[in-house]
């Protein structure tokens, strides 16, 4: 059955209040949009059931607890075709230093951000996908971050075009 929601403002609210503030109490957040608590309860369970929110999680301040470095990788493959792709994409998702991977138009295929215990690792990471010929890599190209002068704190919802509604399987 599929059920219609829609993106009213108290739903668009409650999202951009959360995904920038997920540690919210339900009470804190029912006050801040101006609903019940159980009303505020229903919407923002019936926006995780929706697929709305993908996880919930902490942003951990790495520079803090661990060494480590920061890279984006530059992937570009000899094989463009369905088959390599999924096993490049099925390989790049069980290393866990990788944390984000995009699929790219232009001259490369793939952007990965990373986060390695050391140059070594990340080195070591390279050489063992450049070496896995299945994968058909021609060049991967490491882009060590030296410095974040702006970190990532969220999409900037408030200036984007939201759905009206949204058609979800129930």
């Amino acid at each position: 059955m599929k059920k219609t929601i829609k993106m009213d403002r108290y739903n668009k609210k409650i999202l951009t209040i959360l995904h920038r503030e997920a540690d919210l109490t339900n009470a804190e957040l029912a006050e801040r949009v101006n609903l019940s608590v159980s009303a505020c309860f229903q919407r923002v369970r019936m926006l995780k059931e929706s697929g709305y929110f993908r996880t919930f999680h902490a942003d951990i301040n790495v520079e803090l607890i661990c060494e480590h470095v920061l890279a984006y990788l530059e992937f570009t493959l000899n094989d463009n075709s369905a088959k390599v792709r999924r096993e490049f994409e099925k390989a790049v998702i069980k290393i866990p230093e990788i944390m984000d991977c995009m699929k790219l138009s232009g001259e490369t295929d793939y952007l990965s951000f990373c986060c390695f215990t050391n140059t070594q690792k990340l080195n070591e990471v390279c050489e063992s996908l450049s070496s896995n010929e299945s994968l058909s890599i021609k060049r991967i190209t490491p882009k060590i971050i030296l410095d974040r002068p702006k970190y990532f704190l969220g999409f900037p919802l408030d200036n984007l075009k939201w759905h009206d509604e949204i058609v979800v399987d129930d």
